[in-house]
């Protein structure tokens, strides 16, 4: 069966996300370090300890194909594809095979710009039209995941 797992630490959608999979039937599986100990009724939380990519990978060992996981970042993204499974940011951009590579690029770029002192700026303040944007895009995945 289908499930709805959320790379929760820092994520601003969490509750958004639990209601669409609850009207669609799904599990919810929300997974987060100990500095980002997040509960829901309606969803299953793993906690894990905190390390660099600790929830990545206890995410990526739980993704089934056919799927659906909600993260910011692109390398979690990039292995969530190849187990044959969807992503989706909190924005409601899907990633998929056709955009992860110049997404990959782009963060490696960015990398390189900050480590040589370079700045970028950050993310707008997020607004609800945001939200809008990735409730409207999370139920058509939704949709599509759950006819497969």
């Amino acid at each position: 069966m289908t499930a709805l797992l959320i790379d929760a630490d820092g994520c601003p959608v969490v509750d958004l996300a639990c209601r669409a999979a609850k009207s669609h039937g799904l599990p919810v599986v929300l997974i987060c370090d100990t500095a980002h100990e997040i509960n829901r009724p309606d969803a299953e939380t793993i906690i894990v300890s905190k390390g660099a990519d600790a929830v990545d990978f206890v995410l990526v060992n739980r993704v089934q194909k056919g799927d659906i996981v909600i993260t910011q970042d692109y390398g979690l993204a990039a292995m969530v594809l190849a187990r044959g499974a969807y992503a989706i940011d909190q924005n409601g951009r899907e990633y998929t095979n056709d955009n992860i590579d110049q997404l990959l690029l782009s963060r490696h770029t960015a990398k390189k710009i900050r480590k040589a002192g370079g700045r970028l700026k950050g993310p707008a303040k997020r607004q609800e039209k945001d939200n809008e944007s990735f409730i409207l895009q999370l139920n058509s995945l939704l949709g599509r995941a759950m006819k497969k």
